[in-house]
């Protein structure tokens, strides 16, 4: 309870000083700043007040980041033990032996469609780890985040477009959810029509002979911000909750 209170605390604190001086961890000379005229006195007031709701919504989030922090420490981890190469071939151990069991026991489509996954899972397993290596906030939150989203998200959408047999169990509810986000989070400004009017989601890429390439970008273009979107929890649960070392 007290380490729940200290957060809620330090997370209106840091509300705080996006409008005034020395709130979030000020230093021990100058001491926490506090207003000195009744303008600015009914200014920090407002301020505080209107940060609190906001605060009770900004929690749960920040839970999550601490959730993300600690399982990313833990791939960081075991990147630092092995190295970026290492990892890929952990990676390409793991995913090529599911491919092997999938050619000595399954049809030759749903082989394909996990080998195709295989590869797509490797690659951006590997930058994932490549760009964490590098480390630093921003690579982090910008390379990092989207491309271990990617290798999540990405491969049983691989492994659906090639493989009829579990089509329906990937493509299907991919399907619903895009119609889901177009209806909500892009029919702001008749994005969502904009959108409908110039692509199919089930035919984008046939042109091309690359068939199902539309649910490919669609996986991608959720994968980057939800990457990003994590990558700035994990920011802010840095800033709230630093780590040891920090």
């Amino acid at each position: 309870m007290e380490a729940l209170l200290l957060d809620v605390v330090r997370l209106h604190e840091t509300w705080m000083e996006v409008v005034f001086p020395r709130q979030l961890d000020p230093s021990t000379v100058l001491g926490k700043w506090k207003p000195e005229t009744t303008t600015q006195t009914i200014g920090y007031n407002l301020w505080a007040i209107l940060g609190a709701p906001l605060v009770a919504i900004a929690y749960p989030l920040l839970l999550v980041g601490f959730a993300t922090r600690y399982y990313a420490a833990k791939l960081d981890s075991a990147v630092a033990r092995f190295g970026v190469a290492g990892a890929v071939l952990v990676a390409a151990v793991v995913w090529g032996s599911l491919t092997l069991i999938a050619h000595l026991q399954l049809p030759t489509d749903v082989m394909l469609g996990i080998g195709g996954a295989s590869v797509v899972a490797v690659i951006s397993a590997g930058l994932a780890a490549g760009f964490s290596k590098v480390g630093g906030r921003y690579v982090s939150v910008l390379l990092a985040y989207p491309f271990a989203m990617t290798a999540i998200f990405l491969p049983p959408v691989v492994a659906a477009l090639l493989t009829p047999a579990i089509s329906d169990i990937v493509l299907d509810p991919s399907y619903e959810l895009a119609r889901w986000i177009l209806d909500t989070f892009l029919a702001v400004g008749g994005i969502n029509e904009t959108l409908r009017e110039a692509f199919d989601l089930e035919t984008f890429g046939a042109q091309w002979g690359i068939p199902g390439l539309g649910y490919v970008l669609m996986w991608v273009g959720i994968s980057i911000p939800l990457g990003w979107f994590l990558g700035l929890l994990v920011s802010l649960a840095n800033l709230i909750r630093p780590k040891p070392d920090e």
